[in-house]
């Protein structure tokens, strides 16, 4: 629940600018009330954009639910569900996690999916149970063959602006512990599966992270609201 016209105008145009020229997927997902002016800004360059969240209703007299099609009518290629502030603010489970999942395909998006534990869950030896859960109930409704258009996203709650990351190493081991619970169903889509951490990510420790084997690339957050840093990030991805 940041920015606004001016400082997104100067954002998206040296977001656009500064990566024009780089070999990487980049994806902007901003809040409801600027889709209009993040289309208008991004439409002719190679950054794509996407929204937070979704409804996982198609139409309905749910006030203040932004519905998958509506996202469709700004051009969105991207939706994030399940974002730990979604499941810990919002007391969304994952089962509506879910839903919203199969929600954004049906309507042609892809989503980014977001697991990750919280700290407690983490110290209690819980993480691999917990983003075990948050994964196979996504399976169960959509199925495994659902992730070939899907993007995961490893959020640790713990690491998520606190100033605090988890190391390449922990990010990596839970990393390989998503793609080969996925390999178990399906080896090919597993490998093929774009796996982003997300917690802390600067432009100082995203070489080091993304050098890591099941680290595809990163879901940013504060550090992407600053063109230089988001930038820098932006290079680390790119080799």
């Amino acid at each position: 629940m940041v920015g606004g016209l001016a400082q997104n105008e100067s954002l998206l145009t040296a977001v656009a600018s500064g990566t024009a020229n780089l070999s990487i997927d980049c994806a902007i997902c901003v809040p409801f009330p600027y889709l209009h002016q993040t289309q208008q800004l991004l439409r002719s360059t190679l950054v794509a954009w996407g929204a937070q969240d979704v409804h996982q209703l198609e139409k309905g007299a749910f006030t203040g639910e932004v519905a998958a099609s509506m996202l469709c009518d700004f051009g969105c290629r991207y939706v994030i569900v399940g974002h730990s502030e979604r499941r810990s603010i919002y007391g969304e489970n994952s089962q509506l996690v879910a839903e919203k999942f199969v929600a954004a395909q049906q309507s042609g998006l892809i989503p980014i999916l977001c697991v990750g534990e919280t700290l407690a869950q983490r110290e209690s030896g819980e993480t691999e149970a917990v983003v075990a859960k948050q994964i196979d109930t996504v399976i169960e409704l959509a199925g495994v063959q659902a992730l070939r258009n899907a993007v995961f996203a490893y959020e640790p709650v713990w690491a998520i602006g606190t100033g605090r990351t988890a190391s390449p190493g922990q990010a990596q081991s839970v990393h390989h512990f998503i793609r080969q619970r996925i390999a178990k169903l399906d080896a090919k889509i597993a490998q093929e599966l774009r796996i982003l951490y997300g917690g802390s990510v600067k432009a100082t420790n995203a070489s080091e992270l993304f050098g890591m084997p099941d680290i595809d690339g990163g879901l940013i957050g504060g550090a992407s609201l600053v063109a230089e840093e988001f930038l820098g990030i932006c290079k680390a991805g790119a080799g």
